[in-house]
């Protein structure tokens, strides 16, 4: 296939690209990073000026740039509102056949994601005719991109909508959490610094299964909105633990209490996905291949 790539430098979008490279898809990547194989350029002017048609679009761009972000600068996150609506508008303008929405745990209301026991998030626990409070302009945008999806089907155009948990790999920034407890054990920092009071949980997704389960979900027609994760719910005290006992010490935990944290608890209900896509890489064989590289 013909695909456009958006975000192709990005940390999704650069596993996506080796992998449709590896399938024998022609891809056409665009990022404001440029790389050998990905073009220099701006994805919202592209999809606001370009009129050409691909067989398949994967949207991968994104402002984001971790939780402290997130918080930190709620408007410079709100551009991906427009950036998403010009993706969807060159969508229907273009005639592309087939689009992949990438959308976010960050959607889900953060009423269901407090102190206490644990609500595993599923599909229907967003309802996008009376969608209760997301987390942050993250997750509103997120939301609002995924009504525009529907907007975009009813045009003719096949949208998949994914909703990945807390994804990571080797080659994440730093300014996300795994990547930044990978780099502590790796210094054998002791203390050993978490965030917050360390009994928040994500459910954590390897890169590696994010993007298979993408390219089943295209493969199998799943349009979703599907979930993308384990649902095992792990804590950041647990987390810290996993790491630096596979990094062969044992630190002093020392907690952050006024540190961004975000939402209490984010696990999903991955049944759905389970239907279409088995993951393959454990949190622990994660950890193992982060601190290996």
């Amino acid at each position: 296939m013909r695909v456009l790539l958006s975000g192709a430098s990005g940390f999704i979008g650069r596993h996506l690209h080796r992998a449709l490279l590896d399938r024998g898809d022609q891809v056409f990547g665009i990022d404001l990073n440029p790389t050998p194989l990905a073009h220099s350029g701006d994805a919202l002017d592209f999809f606001r000026r370009d009129n050409e048609r691909f067989d398949l679009a994967i949207h991968a761009a994104a402002n984001v740039g971790g939780r402290a972000s997130i918080d930190g600068s709620p408007l410079a996150v709100a551009t991906n509102l427009a950036l998403d609506a010009w993706y969807f508008q060159w969508l229907v303008r273009t005639g592309t056949p087939r689009a992949v929405f990438f959308s976010s745990s960050a959607a889900y209301p953060v009423e269901l994601q407090q102190p206490g026991d644990i609500h595993r998030l599923v599909e229907d626990d967003i309802d996008l005719d009376n969608f209760r409070l997301p987390d942050a302009s993250y997750g509103l945008a997120k939301v609002t991109g995924e009504r525009l999806a529907q907007y975009t089907e009813a045009e003719g155009c096949r949208v998949h909508v994914l909703r990945p948990m807390s994804g990571y790999g080797a080659d994440q920034d730093d300014c996300y959490p795994f990547p930044a407890f990978i780099g502590r054990a790796k210094r054998r920092e002791d203390p050993f610094e978490v965030w917050g009071d360390g009994s928040s949980t994500r459910d954590w997704i390897h890169v590696d299964d994010i993007v298979g389960a993408t390219l089943a979900a295209i493969d199998h027609d799943i349009t979703g909105p599907v979930n993308l994760g384990w649902g095992r719910a792990t804590s950041f005290d647990q987390l810290a633990g996993y790491v630096t006992q596979a990094a062969g010490y044992t630190p002093r935990i020392k907690h952050l209490p006024g540190a961004p944290q975000g939402v209490h608890h984010r696990v999903c209900d991955p049944t759905q996905m389970l239907g279409f896509y088995q993951p393959t890489v454990t949190l622990e064989e994660g950890i193992r291949r982060a601190l290996d590289s």
